[in-house]
């Protein structure tokens, strides 16, 4: 065991956990004033939720050992044989470490989607949704990427989740929002952010959160971690300033929110190249990924679907964009661990980078529908007209975000 690389880990395992409650208040931010308690209770219980069946069965089922390529089978259940020696996984920190970093993965990733049925899904519903569709959509396909599965063994590259967590949450974001159809009002009544500051803080805290998710994914403070560091910066900084400039251009005016999204874009954008591209490379994809994601944005208005805080937009349009750019981008003089794509020779990534993601997109979209429809058999899945008018945080939570 590595001290210097465990105490790394460490850190970084706790920023990336910080990621949550910065989600949280990136989203709190956007709602109206009605729904704030109710939108960040969303993210912040999925840190509940998610670690006691990580514990009971998900690392299991995500890095256990491998079942035809498909997801892990249930040896490591309770962390059975999860001790302090070094796992399969990294030979210098202790493999529990190994398993607190992932956690904070899966924890975020349900997190994410709240903001497509944000301001109308009732709780229980979406408690039972964080369960199932943990179990059914995000431990697979954690498994096939980075758990032995069928991904990471044909070549597919994602260094810390644009495969994993953006395209799968955003898949899964679009399904959400059609089947709980539109807010009450919705393209009729003014729905705008209700704390745009709120929502500032909370793209300030991902965006420090997100070294140690990037950095993190080397699994080690070496070299890589630094690539890995460098380009979440320069990405996230490009595709904040693209997206302002296409707001500028288009709308007249650049705004707060439109700083705030496209550094999330580009941070989205970036992830599953951070480690395998150079820092010229990731600035290209932060610009194109900027641009991409303000129109996928735009594009929700005229296409009339209510993606309440456009997780399509900017996590499944940037990281589609972002596992394909890692295709064009990647290079082995960066890593020799992982491959050179098309502009360094090798065109054959790129087409498995896109059949890698084409492959999420149809499972998560299949999956979501099935476990939503479920849901709504058994619970129900979207409050009564009288508690949306009303609001979710009193009728749901029986509390109110400011008193005036």
């Amino acid at each position: 065991m590595n001290t210097g690389d465990t105490a790394f880990m460490l850190v970084a395992t706790a920023m990336v956990m910080l990621m949550t409650p910065g989600l949280a208040l990136f989203y709190g931010g956007m709602v109206r004033t009605k729904n704030v308690l109710s939108t960040l209770m969303q993210s912040f219980i999925c840190l509940g939720v998610i670690s006691i069946i990580w514990v009971l069965y998900g690392y299991s089922l995500a890095f256990g050992p491998d079942v035809g390529g498909f997801v892990g089978n249930l040896d490591w259940a309770g962390l059975k044989g999860i001790d302090l020696n070094p796992g399969p996984y990294s030979d210098t920190i202790p493999h529990l470490l190994f398993c607190a970093f992932q956690l904070m993965f899966a924890i975020i990733t349900p997190a994410l989607i709240t903001g497509a049925f944000a301001e109308r899904i009732k709780f229980s519903a979406f408690l039972v949704f964080a369960v199932l569709w943990s179990t059914l959509v995000y431990f697979p396909v954690c498994h096939w990427v980075w758990g032995g599965g069928w991904i990471g063994s044909h070549g597919g590259l994602d260094f810390a989740g644009g495969t994993v967590i953006h395209i799968n949450s955003g898949a899964a974001a679009l399904v959400a929002a059609l089947m709980l159809g539109k807010r009450k009002g919705w393209g009729k009544e003014a729905m705008h952010p209700h704390n745009i500051g709120m929502t500032l803080l909370g793209a300030g805290i991902l965006w420090f959160g997100w070294f140690g998710f990037n950095a993190g994914s080397a699994l080690a403070a070496d070299g890589i971690a630094v690539n890995a560091f460098f380009t979440t910066q320069v990405a996230a900084a490009a595709a904040a300033l693209s997206w302002i400039i296409a707001e500028w251009i288009f709308q007249g005016k650049p705004t707060t929110l439109g700083a705030a999204s496209g550094a999330v874009a580009g941070l989205v954008a970036i992830t599953p190249g951070a480690g395998f591209v150079g820092p010229l490379s990731a600035i290209i994809i932060g610009l194109v990924g900027g641009v991409l994601c303000y129109m996928a944005v735009c594009l929700k208005s005229k296409i009339g679907y209510d993606d309440s805080l456009d997780v399509v937009g900017v996590h499944g349009v940037g990281g589609l964009w972002g596992a394909l750019a890692t295709g064009l981008f990647a290079s082995t003089a960066i890593n020799p661990g992982g491959a050179d794509g098309l502009f360094f020779g090798n065109p054959g990534l790129f087409v498995i980078q896109a059949m890698d993601a084409g492959s999420t997109i149809i499972y998560s979209l299949i999956m979501t529908f099935i476990i939503l429809k479920v849901i709504d058999l058994l619970v129900g899945l979207r409050v009564s007209r009288d508690d949306e008018v009303q609001g979710l945080d009193l009728t749901q939570h029986s509390e109110i975000g400011y008193t005036i």
